[in-house]
């Protein structure tokens, strides 16, 4: 139930009874976007499923061994490789900086 001034969340569009009084608007029995007939101005891309994510929205989730940027990239996210990197990254910038700023502590 929402105040009659304001529309209901997602539009009248995103339920299937919308009905208003004096004082309020009841929106009843949000619909599922995903199973519309009407085309989404967002279609999930290839490699993803739609799943609805609140009245009038929809959210594309990547299926199986797909992840990544419009579902793209097959198999797991390559963890190990995205460790080692970051962390040789940040004990190398650590290490300048810490050589660095000692040498500027020894000097008077």
């Amino acid at each position: 139930a929402v105040p009659a001034a304001l529309e209901c969340p997602g539009g009248s569009d995103a339920w299937q009874d919308v009905t208003v009084d004096r004082s309020s608007r009841l929106c009843q029995g949000q619909r599922n976007p995903c199973n519309s007939s009407e085309q989404l101005a967002w279609p999930c891309p290839e490699n993803s499923e739609c799943a609805p994510d609140g009245p009038g929205l929809v959210q594309c989730r990547c299926e199986g061994p797909f992840h990544g940027y419009r579902c793209l990239r097959e198999g797991t996210f390559p963890m190990l490789l995205f460790g080692g990197i970051l962390g040789a990254a940040t004990v190398s910038l650590s290490l300048l900086l810490w050589g660095s700023q000692r040498r500027k502590a020894k000097s008077p």
